[in-house]
């Protein structure tokens, strides 16, 4: 946060983080996005990221219960929500305690004093009061009574008590946002619009959001504000946007350049169901979505919408996936697109269903009985989730197969600016249905297009173009039933040639001076972590190479040279290592991987580490089973073998 005093006692800074963080019931989430969009209508460039309980009631006043939403606001263009917070805000003790150890020296701490009892301090294991002690001496600390003044500044609107305090975070949001000189109108507007049926619960929330603001243009205290100005991005037209809202519009807007209905069968799953919710509000753009039982149910509705004509789509989490192999099979089988959306959270099983993790990798690839190739491609940001949405569409149309797209729950929550594209400088996508015909010959539906080796497509109904349909293996040309020992190896390799056929483009290096010895590699939402910190390495002299992966089956034709280029190759993934060794056994290179497996993305401090260590030659270099062995074992020793 770097900063220039003025005699008006405004500060102006290039960039600032702040972190929003009380109870999950506290209104943290919409408190951030509310600073989010006036951010993003001033023009900071920004990046956001939530991060929330994953239960839906969970335990007030405790640490897991804590609730939290960071942004990085800045003048110029950014890649990540920030490492540490220059600005907290805790709602409560346990929101303090939290996040306390986040915080860099120096830091601002706004605390909502009216919730440090000691019955609240008592259970998140403060012994004394932080507010009191030495806990907080090197941040500059602002006692807020919040939720009294809340209260009192809302008495007149006639609200209940307990109303009125849950409007607490608006009294926060505009002390932020007069500390900030963020616009007022939109909020206020927002709030006359969230709360229409209500109008007394919205004149509370409008009250309290002045009353913040109010409270630090009179108060001494808070003494200086601070200015970011509008970061100089590229021209257009820019709005803020999340991952998942990124992937919605994309399939809107595929099927438009496919002339197509979209058709969404899925089943709710954290964190993917926010693309069911924003796809539900675009039926006028002949969007169909179905909420089915589970989640076998709403991908077989998608496979049989693919079959009938509609650009069939499915989206799930890890778990989910799993259950969803045998159809996957049955679209590789059948040969019919289908787009299938996996928003990657902790696991195994059930796992951390509101944290983000990159380990569906391998069951994306290989995770289905037989031979069954799939495309599989990962967006590296929420505004670059448009793009790869489009592109699943056209490689699952264009050559007839299951595309595996692999977001996570960075990407699906997180929020960027987003240009939005012109429309009709899209390419259209030609879906090549097959037409009414005469059926004398007989349709032949697994003959092959020579370019792409997909088959021809014919919906049920289309005149002369009857044919079998099923998951038993298919005879060349004529699809009928085989079970010829020769015709199974002919389409098992047929179907392999086709997916490693698909067009890609090659991968694209930034190595700005052509001079460097380390190459890191990464793909999903590692992309902001490793692109910052290998910024901070060239400003500091350190020439360090990047490659992000967009597509991931097949691989970019031109990948093994670049690995082949660079002394040391280090791959970071929130996993095991699972890309590193796919690339270790494919290119017989020795990828270094760099892990993490906490629930929570690479800072970009961390990566600068890790471009440290790799150049002094201090890097891990062991075997992945026995790195976690050691880390396990030395935290279990830690804690007393308590875990």
């Amino acid at each position: 946060m770097v900063s220039h005093q003025n005699d008006a006692g405004t500060a102006k800074l290039e960039r600032v983080v702040i972190r929003f963080a009380g109870d999950s019931g506290d209104g943290m989430q919409l408190t951030g996005d509310r600073f989010t969009h006036e951010a993003a209508a001033f023009g900071n460039d920004l990046a956001t990221q939530p991060d929330f309980p994953a239960e839906i009631r969970a335990p007030q006043g405790t640490l897991p219960g804590v609730s939290s939403f960071q942004i990085q606001i800045a003048d110029y263009d950014i890649f990540t929500a920030g490492d540490q917070p220059d600005v907290l805000v805790a709602m409560n003790p346990a929101a303090l305690k939290a996040n306390l150890d986040d915080l860099p020296r120096g830091a601002i701490v706004i605390v909502n004093t009216d919730e440090f009892s000691k019955r609240s301090l008592a259970k998140v294991g403060f012994v004394a009061d932080p507010l009191s002690d030495e806990t907080l001496s090197d941040f500059v600390v602002h006692r807020v009574p919040m939720t009294s003044l809340t209260s009192s500044a809302t008495e007149s609107t006639g609200v209940g008590k307990k109303d009125a305090q849950r409007a607490k975070n608006m009294f926060a949001l505009g002390l932020l946002s007069w500390m900030y000189g963020r616009p007022i109108g939109g909020t206020e507007q927002f709030m006359r619009e969230k709360f229409a049926a209500r109008p007394d619960i919205a004149e509370a929330n409008i009250v309290a959001f002045r009353a913040g603001w109010n409270y630090g243009e009179t108060t001494e205290s808070f003494a200086t504000t601070y200015e970011i100005a509008p970061a100089q991005l590229p021209a257009g037209t820019y709005r803020q946007i999340t991952g998942n809202t990124a992937l919605a519009y994309g399939l809107i807007t595929a099927g438009r350049l496919a002339e197509l209905p979209v058709f969404l069968g899925t089943y709710p799953i954290t964190p993917a169901s926010d693309i069911l919710h924003e796809l539900s509000k675009y039926k006028h753009f002949d969007v169909t979505t179905f909420q089915a039982e589970d989640e076998i149910a709403g991908i077989g509705a998608a496979l049989g919408a693919s079959l009938g004509g509609a650009l069939g789509v499915t989206s799930t989490s890890g778990p989910g996936l799993a259950l969803e192999s045998e159809t996957i099979g049955l679209a590789v089988m059948t040969e019919l697109p289908l787009i299938v959306i996996d928003v990657q959270r902790g696991g195994p099983s059930t796992g951390l269903p509101t944290k983000t993790e990159q380990a569906d990798l391998l069951q994306a690839l290989y995770g289905r009985n037989g031979e069954s190739p799939v495309a599989v491609v990962a967006p590296r940001s929420p505004a670059d989730c448009f793009a790869t949405a489009l592109e699943a569409a056209r490689i699952a149309l264009g050559y007839r197969t299951p595309v595996l797209l692999l977001s996570d729950g960075v990407i699906a929550n997180g929020s960027e600016p987003w240009s939005v594209p012109d429309v009709t400088r899209l390419d259209a996508i030609d879906p090549a249905f097959e037409q009414d015909g005469d059926d004398a010959e007989g349709f032949r539906p697994y003959t092959r297009d020579p370019d792409t080796l997909a088959r021809p497509l014919a919906v049920p109904g289309t005149k002369g173009r009857t044919h079998r349909i099923g998951g038993l293996e298919k005879a060349d040309g004529s699809g009928d039933i085989s079970y010829d020992p020769a015709n199974h190896d002919l389409m098992v390799r047929l179907r392999q040639a086709k997916i490693s056929g698909i067009a890609v483009p090659d991968l694209e290096v930034n190595d700005p001076e052509g001079r460097a010895e380390l190459l890191l590699i990464g793909w999903g939402s590692t992309y902001g972590p490793i692109g910052e910190a290998c910024r901070r390495a060239r400003r500091r002299g350190v020439p360090v190479a990047h490659a992000h992966l967009r597509y991931l089956n097949p691989l970019p034709a031109n990948l093994g040279d670049v690995l082949r280029r660079y002394r040391t190759v280090v791959a970071a993934e929130l996993n095991g290592g699972q890309l590193a060794m796919l690339l270790r056994a494919k290119y017989l290179v020795d990828v270094k991987p760099w892990t993490k497996i906490t629930g929570t993305a690479f800072t970009v401090q961390e990566m600068v580490g890790v471009i440290d260590a790799a150049l002094d030659g201090s890097i891990e270099d062991l075997e992945q089973d026995k790195v976690f062995a050691a880390r396990a074992q030395a935290t279990y020793r830690t804690v007393g073998g308590n875990t």
